[in-house]
């Protein structure tokens, strides 16, 4: 594995208030290079981040809905995601993210698998849930489509592979696209 040094939100050591340096220190497996204090040896490791993804399926109809992000630039709609909570399971995460950013009750969930996303140092926990109720979009949503399955289009990272794994245990081919409008978003494009 390469070291990268990479932008770290810790600029200062949280334990002494000492600036970190990008330094190379041996420990299990060899020499790696992290940000560390140089003054109380405080390391930090920028592990990646849980983030849950769904793939939200409508009880009634069978429709996929996918959601457009109010931060985001142009008609791009994608799965609904979500950071994990300390004290909660990914299962109640993924749970309280649907209810949370549409309103829908899930009434059943599956695992479709764990994805690496190394551009933004995420592991995506994906998971299919069954959900119903009256879709009513949280804040940082702006609008949402449901779509047929069979429309759903994948790219080559994260929480596209989730939506082609998906797609394929359904008995379809995905379709990918080759440039994403954000590096986190499995997403179909509205004209």
């Amino acid at each position: 594995m390469t070291d990268i040094a990479t932008p770290s939100n810790f600029k200062f050591c949280p334990q002494c208030g000492t600036g970190l340096s990008w330094i190379s220190a041996e420990e299990d497996g060899g020499a790696k290079s992290r940000w560390r204090c140089t003054a109380c040896s405080f390391v930090h490791w920028n592990n990646p981040t849980p983030v849950l993804a769904a793939i939200v399926e409508i009880k009634e109809t069978g429709q996929i809905l996918l959601a457009r992000n109010a931060a985001w630039s142009g008609k791009f709609f994608a799965l609904i995601t979500g950071f994990m909570e300390a004290g909660e399971s990914p299962q109640e995460g993924i749970s309280r993210e649907v209810k949370e950013e549409t309103n829908l009750d899930v009434s059943a969930l599956n695992l479709i698998g764990a994805y690496d996303f190394k551009r933004m140092n995420q592991v995506i926990i994906a998971y299919h849930v069954v959900a119903s109720g009256e879709v009513i979009l949280s804040p940082e949503l702006l609008e949402y489509r449901l779509y047929e399955p069979s429309q759903l289009k994948c790219w080559r990272a994260g929480t596209g592979y989730a939506l082609a794994d998906w797609l394929t245990s359904k008995g379809i081919t995905p379709q990918f696209v080759e440039l994403p409008p954000r590096p986190d978003a499995t997403y179909t494009k509205d004209s």
